[in-house]
């Protein structure tokens, strides 16, 4: 599989680790959008597309993130699991992820050039 485009939004927010999303074409056929770049302690890293876990309310049914008490939509009393227990690496699934070490590697390769590339001639 090859990567045929990327296109980099830089995002420019105080205090925060976000530095840009990416968009990624395959082999000019399907496209994964919102992979973030972060910039962690040992530089910036590439954070594939999530969604936070959730759970129904038994009484309306209403979508509540895992770690609310109470219902966002009727406010009745939910059963969270306890934030302490659940890391927040914990609290979102990956909605796509590359499935091995070597496609993960090329992948984050590509994006962060990319990155480099855009954020380069924006200073200029």
């Amino acid at each position: 599989m090859e990567i045929t485009e990327t296109r980099i939004s830089i995002v420019e927010r105080p205090n925060s680790r976000l530095r840009a999303y990416a968009s990624v074409t395959f082999d000019n056929s399907f496209v994964v959008r919102d992979i973030r770049i972060i910039e962690g302690k040992k530089g910036l890293f590439v954070a594939m597309p999530s969604k936070k876990l959730q759970k129904q309310c038994p009484r309306c049914g209403f979508k509540n993130p895992i770690t609310y008490r109470f219902c966002g939509s009727c406010g009745s009393a939910l059963n969270p699991l306890p934030p302490q227990r659940l890391p927040l690496s914990r609290q979102h699934r990956d909605v796509a992820h590359p499935i091995n070490t070597q496609f993960r590697e090329y992948l984050e390769k590509k994006i962060l050039e990319e990155y480099e590339k855009v954020k380069n001639s924006s200073q200029k």
